[in-house]
This record gives structure tokens, sequence and C-alpha cells, in this order.
């Protein structure tokens, strides 16, 4: 299992889970700008979706910071840095099982996973 840092750029609101979260839309770095590489469902608990999620909701976008097109998505600023566990990538670029750890506070910009 590999893990790496990626920065949120949006999220699906849980449809079972009143105020939770249903899955996190991630990006990395390529050059000057992020690529959207997947999103992770996995690896939250009830209290702590909650708690991500009202941390997100207070940046909230218009649009996203990624080329993207997605219904149910609440798009945010891509502020937050995530430490993700996955297996791998798919053909087109995006994480193989994906589980999220929890969010790194104490990484930069230069810690988000930059695609060759």
């Amino acid at each position: 299992m590999q893990s790496e840092t990626f920065v949120i750029v949006g999220y699906e609101p849980s449809t079972a889970a009143l105020g939770g979260i249903g899955g996190l839309l991630l990006a990395a770095r390529k050059g000057a700008e992020l690529v959207y590489i997947g999103n992770v469902g996995t690896g939250f608990t009830h209290a702590s979706a909650t708690a991500l999620r009202f941390l997100l909701a207070r940046l909230k976008v218009d649009r996203p910071a990624v080329a993207l097109k997605r219904k149910r998505v609440v798009w945010v600023s891509p502020e937050l840095p995530a430490e993700i566990a996955f297996r791998g990538w798919t053909d087109d670029g995006k994480l193989r099982h994906a589980s999220f750890k929890g969010l790194r506070e104490d990484a930069d910009e230069a810690a988000v996973f930059e695609i060759g």
C-alpha cells in the first residue's frame, strides 16, 4: 500500500449520514496546475467525516480548481492536504483503492504529490 499527500478539491455529501461525507475529490500537482486524480470514500468515521465537512463548508467555492464536471459535488478551495493510502494507479491516472488517513495540517503546497 502506498501513501501520499493530495489536496481536497471537493466533496460529495453523504446520502446515508446527515452532515457526513460520501466521498472526497482529490487532486495532485502537475506543474502549476491541479489535476483530478480520483476520489476517496472510505477511511473516515462518522465523527471525522462530520468534522471534515464542517471544515470544508468554510472553503466552498463556485468553480472547481480542476477541469471536471460532476453533479452533486460541493467544490472547495484547494487548501486542505490529506494523507491518502492507495494500492496503485489506474491506466487513466486515477487512484486505485484509496483510503483517507487524515488531514496533513503540517504539509505545505510542496508536499502535495506531483505527477511527473
